[in-house]
């Protein structure tokens, strides 16, 4: 389980590291640019001291609602800068191998009907992504958040990350050995 484990975390770190790394799927999401960004950028440092979500809400009209036709901004300051690039990338090597292993355990829990089924078991880790995507990216989506098509291209990285690594972890969880002799 361990060695499944592993093996499904290392797909999943050059699975991210090819659509991050080398396409810059993330960065394309997350790190759009402004035209007049240093401007906001100094607006911001001056308004903006402690970390958190901050909605930027339009004026509100004459009878006190948020007008229907005007946006929401959204600004997230986690309170780092720069100098916390590295230790953030240990911890999430961490989680990338954490996660394929409780995968891996899981599925060693299953149902022998599960375990005898290469495709069984691929699909148990392709739902475990599915719900990722359903409950991590897609609630994202909406006002102050990610726009939809955004929610929907991280729901997909994801889902294809969990399914790549049902492919690994599938293959090397077998069933218990009475059952593997019993066939």
């Amino acid at each position: 389980m361990v060695s499944a484990g592993l093996l499904g975390g290392v797909v999943l770190i050059v699975w991210t590291f090819v659509i991050n790394g080398l396409f810059g799927f993330q960065a394309r999401i997350d790190m759009r640019q402004l035209p007049a960004e240093q401007v906001v950028y100094e607006a911001l440092q001056e308004h903006v001291d402690t970390p958190g979500r901050y909605t930027i809400n339009p004026q509100l009209t004459a009878d006190g609602r948020f007008p229907d036709d005007k946006p929401v901004f959204s600004v997230l300051y986690g309170g780092i800068g720069h100098e916390a690039a590295g230790g953030l990338m240990l911890f999430g090597l961490v989680l990338y191998l954490l996660a394929p292993m409780i995968g891996a355990w899981m599925l060693s829990q299953t149902s022998v009907r599960v375990l005898t089924s290469y495709g069984r078991k691929v699909l148990f880790f392709n739902a475990i992504g599915l719900l990722f995507a359903l409950y991590g990216d897609l609630t994202r989506y909406g006002i102050g958040n990610y726009p939809l098509n955004d929610a929907l291209a991280l729901a997909a990285f994801h889902i294809v990350a969990w399914t790549l690594m049902g492919l690994v972890v599938a293959w090397r969880i077998q069933p218990p050995r009475a059952v593997r002799e019993a066939m």
